[in-house]
């Protein structure tokens, strides 16, 4: 069994998937860090100095100064500002996939389409088109070497 388990292991197809999760998630935390660290402050600072990870609707009805807060003291919120932020989060990882998948199709050879046997051939002193097995033109009932 140990065996069996090692060769599914080692087979390209389980390996590849692997870097493929371990690549992918080192991306979604730069890209998640972009976007807190990076594009959000200066949006929030453009729409009236708002910090979109603390934009939420508290259901409990009492005041809290932060979502930090309420989520201490156990207040039900919607935290509609990390639900923005994870939005944005999801539209630059699926554009960089996006981009990425569409390079990779891009630089894969396309398979050539194998031509057709000819069924036709053109007459050497007319220039018509006539079967392949013809010997003698059809047009100007000239006489052609057999095929």
């Amino acid at each position: 069994m140990f065996k069996e388990f090692r060769e599914f292991i080692m087979r390209g197809n389980v390996v590849d998937l692997a870097v493929g999760i371990i690549i992918g998630a080192a991306f979604g935390k730069i890209v998640t860090s972009m976007v807190n660290d990076i594009l959000m402050p200066p949006i929030g600072l453009i729409l009236g100095k708002v910090d979109f990870s603390n934009l939420y609707f508290n259901l409990s009805g009492q005041d809290y100064a932060s979502l930090a807060e309420a989520q201490a003291a156990g207040a039900p919120t919607i935290n509609y500002g990390l639900f923005l932020n994870n939005v944005i989060d999801f539209i630059i990882v699926g554009f960089a996939i996006f981009l990425l998948i569409k390079q990779v199709n891009r630089l894969k050879s396309k398979p050539r389409a194998a031509e057709p046997n000819p069924t036709t051939k053109n007459c050497p002193f007319c220039l018509s088109t006539i079967p392949l097995a013809a010997t003698r033109c059809s047009q100007c009932t000239s006489e052609l070497k057999a095929a």
